[in-house]
């Protein structure tokens, strides 16, 4: 696994000897409803010491996932009822199974069945009657990648725990992070974002302050104005937070969120007085969504200004030169269309009831 300060961690538990590549016993679910297919894996995979799992459908390797959370699954695909490509695309889109990778087993060979089967999220294919040394190569290799997935993926969560953390410690700001959340994903969706590009606004919406737990308490929680030398351990948080997140490659996108998401268009800003489109554009989107979810939130020291008013207020900053006048404005349609909708949907759900 990774550690925070970019080094390779190797867990205690695990070491590399030979073809032994991990003590842990790795658990293989063979899914197919013809026994002897079934058999034939199950004595070949056994010799390789795993334990061997069976399933005989589609539903009935579901349950079993849930139950046993193997570590690679080899799905037939011409099943009765559901077939293993449906099998794999519910797995895929479930967080708790998207990482066991899916092997296709299948006497078919064309081209069309593979791309079938890399849209439901298949990590590879193997084809009857089964070649043993490739067998041991492509499942030794596919659970030594789940494994590594798996412990990146537990960094990340790691990294979201710590931000939520530091939300908790300052008691003033709410659900701020969920509400960046949600508005950073329809903004996005509204802005026809990739979908790479709107998952990095959420994680921002989670991930931008988390250089907050490297600012004291005295500054973080004081209530009243800043003095330039808190002002500038203040402005140190963005700074902070890109240090934790670098060592993560899946964190790449958000970095420049975190880091430049207090540049202003006229080069104001901290850290970096970046100007215009020099400031990287997720973190122009991100800061107006930031803005006005403290505009329209309460705080200790303010009442929450209606969304009229919040845009009034980032409509001033934008004729001082600190946004981007083109942004501000589709996100000012964007506020209203989301008004309009929610106006709309309310009165339909009203009318429904009378």
């Amino acid at each position: 696994m990774l550690n925070l300060s970019g080094a390779t961690v190797v867990s205690p538990t695990r070491s590399f000897s030979g073809n032994l590549f991990d003590t842990e016993q790795a658990k293989i679910l063979v899914v197919d409803d013809h026994p002897s297919s079934r058999l034939t894996a199950v004595a070949l995979l056994s010799v390789e010491g795993y334990e061997v799992l069976e399933a005989d459908s589609g539903s009935t390797a579901l349950a079993q996932v849930v139950e046993t959370n193997p570590d690679l699954i080899l799905l037939d695909v011409m099943m009765p009822g559901m077939d293993g490509f449906e099998v794999c695309r519910r797995l895929k889109q479930d967080d708790a199974t998207r990482l066991i990778p899916v092997v296709f087993i299948t006497a078919l060979n064309d081209r069309r069945s593979r791309i079938i089967g890399i849209e439901a999220g298949g990590d590879d294919f193997l084809t009857k009657p089964f070649d043993r040394l490739e067998l041991s190569a492509r499942v030794r290799y596919l659970v030594r990648q789940k494994r590594l997935n798996e412990d990146l993926d537990h960094a990340e969560q790691v990294l979201f725990s710590i931000a939520r953390a530091v939300e908790s410690r300052d008691p003033n700001t709410g659900d701020h992070c969920e509400r960046l959340v949600e508005v950073g994903k329809a903004f996005g969706e509204f802005l026809q974002l990739s979908r790479a590009e709107i998952r990095n606004l959420i994680w921002g919406g989670y991930l931008h302050d988390i250089g907050k737990v490297g600012i004291p308490d005295a500054v973080l929680l004081k209530a009243g104005k800043f003095t330039p030398e808190e002002r500038e351990i203040m402005n140190q948080h963005v700074l902070i937070g890109e240090k934790i997140c670098k060592p993560l490659r899946t964190m790449q996108g958000v970095i420049p969120i975190i880091r430049h998401h207090h540049e202003r268009w006229d080069g104001s800003g901290y850290p970096d007085g970046l100007m215009g489109d020099r400031i990287p554009f997720l973190a122009q989107v991100f800061q107006i969504i930031d803005i006005y979810d403290a505009l329209t939130s309460e705080r200790p020291y303010k009442l929450a200004f209606p969304p009229a008013k919040a845009l009034e207020i980032i409509d001033e900053e934008t004729a001082k030169g600190w946004r981007n006048p083109k942004l501000i404005k589709q996100f000012r349609e964007f506020v209203l269309t989301t008004q309009t909708n929610a106006i709309v949907k309310n009165f339909t759900a009203q009318s429904s009831v009378a």
